[in-house]
């Protein structure tokens, strides 16, 4: 719910037990929740501001509901190097396993990586300062939400890989316009990283001093208020609040398996952000096929496409690829 997915093969029992599944799946990238760490933030570096970056995943098998999962992550490199948005930068990347308790391999695996920026140097910078802001009137609205109704799902009915063609544009859709309520509805779902209260937070705030950033009322915030507080944002370097990357990445998970329906996979989805996605923002999922293998001995092909975020501004905020296991004909 808190990334707009409402493909009942994931929300309705009795839809889900009539699909190829036999009951209600996990979406594709559900299993972020099973692991904050899985953003691909690493510690150390205190004080310094944490950006997420992207994110490579590859699923094996479906995940049944009820299932337990195990997470289990480890560092996989550090990189320094040099950007314009904040000047000296550092890449920490790791990678996540996420298996079903009973089996032995993993359903799931995430390689993530967050980037650690200098809030200083990027105001200084000021890379976004001049962005358009986005307002909307009644009628804007009222189209979004007619969008919105219109969202299309292959769902039940089989796509067949012998049906797919190279050049192919698969259905958009439509996330946002972007807000704090949207933010928050995210960071609910996932668990955050730093999101304490009352005593609980100040306990944290003793712990780890540097992990506080004061708001405009003097009172220490964790770094994720940037996602809901303009102000700090801005003090990233940031002109407002932003979304959460891993919220990208799972809309455009959805716009594949809206695609894909009932009957294919989604097997890989790897994708960069490349900008922020703001207060305001409205934001399009597009695709479209760039490989298609035919049918193999177990009778399924692969399609594989380019996939993109696009803003109201014709910004490309996220980009890559994802794989897709379909029935052959």
């Amino acid at each position: 719910m808190a990334t707009g997915d409402r493909n009942p093969l994931y929300l309705d029992e009795e839809y889900a037990a009539k699909s190829p599944h036999g009951s209600v799946v996990a979406p594709p990238c559900l299993p972020y929740a099973f692991s904050r760490l899985s953003i691909g933030y690493r510690g150390g570096l205190p004080g310094v501001h944490s950006m997420f970056g992207g994110s490579h995943w590859r699923w094996f098998k479906p995940l049944p509901i009820d299932s337990e999962v195990t997470a289990q992550t480890r560092f996989t490199d550090l990189i320094e190097f040099e950007g314009r948005f904040a000047g000296r930068m550092f890449k920490q990347l790791s990678t996540t396993e996420f298996t079903r308790v009973g089996d032995t391999q993993p359903f799931a695996e995430v390689q993530g990586w967050g980037m650690r920026t200098e809030r200083q140097t990027a105001r200084k910078k000021d890379k976004y300062g001049g962005t358009r802001l986005a307002s909307y009137t009644e009628d804007d609205i009222a189209a979004l939400a007619d969008e919105y109704s219109r969202e299309q799902r292959t769902g039940a009915q089989v796509l067949h890989v012998d049906d797919v063609a190279v050049g192919q544009e698969i259905p958009t859709i439509v996330r946002g316009p972007y807000t704090a309520t949207i933010a928050v509805a995210f960071e609910q779902a996932w668990g955050g990283l730093f999101v304490r209260a009352h005593g609980a937070w100040f306990d944290y705030v003793r712990e780890h001093p540097a992990i506080a950033i004061p708001n405009a009322y003097g009172i220490p915030e964790p770094p994720e208020a940037v996602h809901w507080d303009s102000q700090l944002a801005r003090m990233a370097g940031v002109p407002e609040a932003y979304d959460y990357g891993p919220e990208r990445i799972s809309w455009l998970s959805t716009l594949v398996t809206n695609w894909a329906g009932d009957h294919g996979f989604l097997e890989e989805l790897y994708c960069e952000i490349r900008g922020f996605n703001l207060i305001g923002d409205l934001s399009r999922g597009r695709g479209v096929v760039t490989e298609v293998s035919p049918p193999d001995e177990g009778g399924s092909g692969r399609v594989r496409l380019d996939v993109w975020i696009e803003n109201q501004r014709g910004d490309k905020t996220a980009k890559g690829f994802a794989v897709v296991r379909l029935p052959g004909r």
